[in-house]
């Protein structure tokens, strides 16, 4: 089910991103800044974002889910961690959240949902040293409030080892979103998109698993249903999908990561669907791209919304400063 380009220009026009303002989260010399998902809560913005502190020792180190909070989307003040490391379990030493059931329209509250009077994340995470090693798997916490305790599930919910994992999933689990859907139009209430790689090699890709109690979950299909466009002779990303609700389509921001051209490079760019499950990647401009000495190296891990009349389109920068959280707007 193919999108016509004069929708695909019309999602492109209206979520393009042109003024870059820079980092509005950075850690300096403590620790990397990365992977962020925002939401409201009442009159105040809050974002979750992964830290991972370069100060701690190369045994222990690895990423926690950090809050911060806005009134405004631009000053941005850390509340501390979420999904702290506990240095047990499955999860001791990685942990790299985002919120789930976010309302997914254009023009939302960007309010999350609650199920079984909870509010929900996910979270890919393990017991290894190190960034992002493999093999990493997905992982579910709830909260009775935003500004609670998040109380972790014990098991993974997706793991590189399940009886049902596909080809492109064997290595490594990575980023995943998660939508409700009354619908049920992949035959559950929950969905969640989600990168994987099968080989250490990495290429990664998207694919979906359904829920219908946000623990157990199964994948949908027999692959991926999104990736980079380019080939496997060199390694290739499409990650850290996001999902939005725009007019009568789905829109999925994600970034494509690549080393053609003996340069690495990472950029953010987007597909759109009507069903949920067939989608047309767009093939123009980047919605962002490496263009500043803060993003030279990746200006990527898309998270935007569209509050006011004005698109925020929040990305991970890699560059002369290191990795930090920055922002783009309309």
């Amino acid at each position: 089910m193919m999108i016509s380009q004069i929708d695909m220009n019309r999602v492109y026009n209206a979520m393009k991103t042109p003024n870059k303002l820079g980092f509005v989260l950075h850690g300096g010399d403590e620790a990397e800044i990365d992977c962020c998902s925002l939401f409201r809560v009442k009159d105040e913005w809050r974002m979750f974002y992964s830290r991972h502190p370069r100060s701690a020792p190369e045994e222990t180190q690895g990423y926690e889910t950090w809050m911060a909070r806005s009134a405004n989307l631009i000053k941005w003040e850390p509340m501390g961690p979420v999904l702290p490391q506990v240095f047990h379990g499955w999860d001791a030493l990685q942990a790299d959240g985002g919120i789930a059931l976010l309302d997914p329209r254009w023009e939302g509250s960007y309010e999350p949902g609650t199920y079984n009077s909870r509010y929900w994340m996910t979270y890919f995470g393990n017991d290894l040293p190190g960034y992002e090693p493999d093999p990493l798997c997905i992982g579910v916490a709830s909260a009775t409030s935003l500004d609670g305790v998040w109380t972790r599930h014990p098991k993974p919910v997706l793991s590189w080892n399940d009886p049902d994992v596909r080809d492109f999933e064997r290595k490594t689990l990575y980023k995943s979103f998660v939508i409700r859907d009354v619908d049920k139009s992949l035959g559950a209430e929950f969905i969640m998109y989600y990168n994987a790689k099968g080989m250490e090699f990495s290429i990664e890709k998207i694919g979906i698993a359904i829920s219908d109690d946000m623990i157990n979950w199964r994948r949908y299909g027999g692959g991926f249903v999104v990736e980079s466009g380019l080939p496997d002779t060199a390694w290739h990303i499409a990650g850290d999908p996001q999902i939005i609700r725009f007019e009568d389509m789905w829109v999925m921001h994600f970034f494509v990561a690549h080393s053609f051209g003996g340069k690495p490079t990472g950029y953010d760019t987007f597909a759109v669907s009507r069903d949920l499950l067939n989608w047309t990647r767009w093939e123009g401009e980047p919605l962002i791209s490496s263009s500043t000495p803060e993003d030279e190296v990746f200006a990527h891990k898309p998270f935007v919304v569209n509050w006011q009349g004005k698109v925020y389109h929040f990305y991970c920068a890699v560059g002369s400063k290191g990795r930090g959280l920055a922002l783009a707007t309309s």
